[in-house]
């Protein structure tokens, strides 16, 4: 036993350092506490356990706040934890955000439209089954061709954008008048609520699309007659 003792405490030493090196990571920066705590902080000598120096970003806080994330574009939260926004710029992205956003808006809600109504004179199909037989069919080259014009000239604001002589987004399309009037002082709250619902929208639809993919069963269909996931006969639901 006597020459494993050194071991057994070499061991020992190694778990503590690892252990103290862990809740170091964690420890806040000054950038994240609060002003009058970092006057206390500074008052006395001793050492402090934080390893990263500044501010940490607001959604991930065990992450460090984004440079070009600086709160400015309503729904900023400093959520960039692959760092796209330290190669891309950051009206660009937010014009793709709310591009993607608004069309998944769009279909999320016909995705659930087309599962309750049927247009006069077509055929009941479900979303996915539809998109393949709008490709057979020829229809889904005329939703192509028309998009490719809204693309041209979605590349021309986008250019606008980066000049600086448009927000990224604004197509001053506002046929009920919130961005005017009385609803002026409204407008940056029904911006965040966009950006919001883009982002939810974005989540939702491809939930819809990968559900369908597995139990072959609509979002309404789903909900009243609930079948688990192919290969986990365990998850049950009772209402």
């Amino acid at each position: 036993f006597p020459d494993k003792f050194p071991i057994v405490t070499m061991l020992r030493a190694l778990v503590c350092l690892t252990v103290a090196a862990s809740a170091a990571a964690f420890a806040p920066g000054a950038g994240y506490l609060p002003s009058s705590t970092r006057a206390r902080s500074s008052a006395v000598s001793s050492p402090r356990m934080a390893v990263f120096p500044g501010s940490f970003s607001e959604s991930v806080p065990f992450l460090k706040q984004p440079a070009n994330l600086d709160g400015s574009l309503p729904g900023d939260v400093g959520f960039d934890p692959l760092g796209f926004s330290e190669v891309f710029d950051v009206r660009v992205l937010r014009e793709a955000e709310l591009k993607h956003g608004r069309i998944a808006m769009l279909a999320a809600l016909g995705f659930i439209v087309q599962e309750v109504y049927t247009f006069p004179f077509f055929d009941k199909v479900a979303p996915i089954d539809a998109h393949d037989l709008l490709v057979k069919s020829g229809g889904m080259s005329q939703i192509l061709l028309w998009t490719s014009f809204a693309e041209i000239f979605g590349g021309i604001a986008l250019f606008q954008t980066i000049q600086g002589k448009r927000a990224p987004g604004d197509f001053k399309f506002d046929p009920l008048g919130l961005s005017q009037g009385a609803n002026e002082k409204n407008f940056e709250r029904y911006q965040l609520a966009e950006i919001k619902h883009s982002r939810l929208a974005m989540i939702a639809f491809s939930g819809f699309v990968h559900q369908y993919f597995i139990t072959k069963q609509l979002v309404l269909e789903q909900l009243g007659n609930f079948k688990p996931i192919p290969g986990f006969p365990e998850a049950t639901f009772s209402p």
